[in-house]
């Protein structure tokens, strides 16, 4: 019978690590104003696609609407989530801004289109119950 990893897609390999590693990210804009618009968060998708491929993590699902967006990223242990997500939101906003900043200075100023913060869950595996009594199961006597 092939590993558990050779099965799953989402499980993926490095030199000594298998993992399946996902986040969910949400970046609200700034003072949550609704400056994004359709073709905004198209190009938003392409370049946090590129900022991913960049990190060796693969943006798996995107979405948003006026004031937020919502990414979906199976990332590698060796990234840490948050050099990733200022990266996503530094280069997202330098180029949105960039590419639409006469839209964006309408709804927005300062040179920010992120709020600083950000929500990431982590996502996929078993519930915790589950893995406390895989865990506990685990003890050996002594």
């Amino acid at each position: 019978m092939s590993p558990r990893w050779e099965l799953n897609p989402d499980i993926s390999t490095g030199r000594q690590v298998v993992y399946d590693l996902h986040v969910h990210l949400v970046f609200v804009t700034k003072y949550r104003r609704g400056a994004l618009t359709g073709a905004m968060l198209a190009r938003c998708e392409e370049i946090m696609r590129q900022v991913c491929g960049d990190f060796e993590a693969e943006l798996g699902e995107f979405n948003g609407e006026d004031d937020h967006v919502h990414l979906l990223v199976h990332y590698p242990p060796k990234v840490q989530l948050s050099k990733l997500v200022n990266s996503l939101k530094g280069v997202s906003s330098r180029l949105l801004r960039k590419e639409y900043g006469t839209h964006v200075n309408q709804y927005l100023w300062g040179g920010r289109l992120w709020s600083g913060s950000y929500f990431a869950g982590s996502v996929g595996g078993a519930p915790i119950s589950v893995l406390r009594a895989y865990i506990e199961d685990q003890k050996h006597p002594f």
